[in-house]
């Protein structure tokens, strides 16, 4: 099971109002690939959404134990139903992209999560880059409609997550 965890803010600089406020549960690491980047020599747009799905995965999967793969014993999953992106910075090849990420609603079948990516290099200060809210909903894919989270399941985030979440 999880312990609890001392959580840090990756300070950036310099500070930005448009930042998401207070600590996010869960850091994961992407480094920035060259096929990443566009013509204009930073990451395309479409890219930050792929760092922010990896990070995702990487958190639901530990914080509940269950990947998110289609098994053939298992037809339930998420699907993702709404991303809202708001850029802040341009990312280049050879900078490394830290994704927070935190719950902070979880309704019948969906959930809501929030993304703080930030970017440097080895040594530098890094700096916020985006923020993202996003919702996934817990999807049966046989039968092709949402269904309801596990008491399990939400027990699983919302102690990871240090407060309940319920909505």
């Amino acid at each position: 099971m999880h312990e609890p965890i001392v959580r840090r803010r990756i300070e950036v600089s310099p500070d930005d109002p448009r930042d998401l406020p207070g600590d996010l549960a869960h850091r994961a690491s992407v480094a920035v690939r060259f096929g990443d980047t566009d013509a204009m020599g930073h990451v395309n747009n479409a890219v930050y959404l792929t760092y922010v799905e990896s990070a995702r995965v990487e958190w639901w999967a530990e914080v509940t134990g269950e990947p998110i793969i289609r098994e053939p014993h298992r037809s339930e999953s998420l699907i993702l139903a709404d991303a809202d992106i708001a850029f802040r910075a341009p990312i280049f090849h050879g900078d490394t992209v830290v994704v927070e990420t935190r719950a902070t609603r979880i309704g019948r079948s969906s959930l809501d999560v929030e993304h703080r990516l930030t970017a440097g290099r080895a040594g530098a200060k890094a700096r916020l880059v985006a923020t993202c809210r996003s919702v996934i909903v817990r999807y049966d894919y046989d039968r092709e409609r949402p269904v309801p989270f596990t008491p399990d399941t939400v027990a699983r985030i919302e102690r990871f997550e240090g407060r309940p979440l319920r909505a």
